[in-house]
Order: C-alpha cells, then structure tokens, then sequence
C-alpha cells in the first residue's frame, strides 16, 4: 500500500438532506471498491494503491453527479510513497478510538 488519500466531497445543493443524501452515495461507491476506508466528521480516508485511488477520487465526482448534483467542490489530501508504504489508517487513529 503505497498510498492514502483523503476526500471531502462538498455537492453544491442548498438542502442539507441533499447534501448527505449525496454524500452518502459517495461513500457506498467507496465501500463498493474493497479497499480499507475510514469515515470521519469532514472526509473520508481511502488507502491503496496510488493509481486506484486517484481513479477512485475522479470517480467521486461522477458518482455525485450521477446522484444529480448540479456541482461538486471536492478536497482532496494525498499520502504517497513511491517505494514502500504509507502509515495505515490503523497506525494513525486506533489509538485514538479504544
């Protein structure tokens, strides 16, 4: 696991159960893809590797376009380490959630 990113998808909708209706279908896309993934109050942290996981962040988009929002802003933080591995969600909150 080369790599982990973080993504905050924001739809551009003015109904808040809009906005986590959407939000929602975003992280149903991402638990579809198998990969270990950590949801938090603002974004949600995806590890892997890095070609997947840049695919996975443009799929978000278009999942959220499809749940029909009209424009999406979306934050993305990216760990990457081209020879070895990135610290594991694990590593970095277990200690945190006991």
């Amino acid at each position: 696991m080369n790599a982990s990113v973080a993504i905050q998808v924001l739809p551009t909708v003015t109904n808040e159960a809009e906005v986590i209706r959407i939000v929602d279908e975003v992280i149903a896309y991402i638990k579809s893809t198998g990969l270990n993934y950590y949801v938090g109050p603002c974004e949600t942290s995806i590890e892997g590797d890095y070609d997947e996981l840049m695919e996975i962040v443009k799929n978000c988009q278009l999942v959220a376009a499809k749940a029909g929002c009209p424009a999406i802003n979306t934050y993305v933080k990216i760990s990457f380490k081209p020879e070895g591995d990135v610290l594991t969600i694990a590593k970095k909150v277990t200690k945190y959630h006991q």
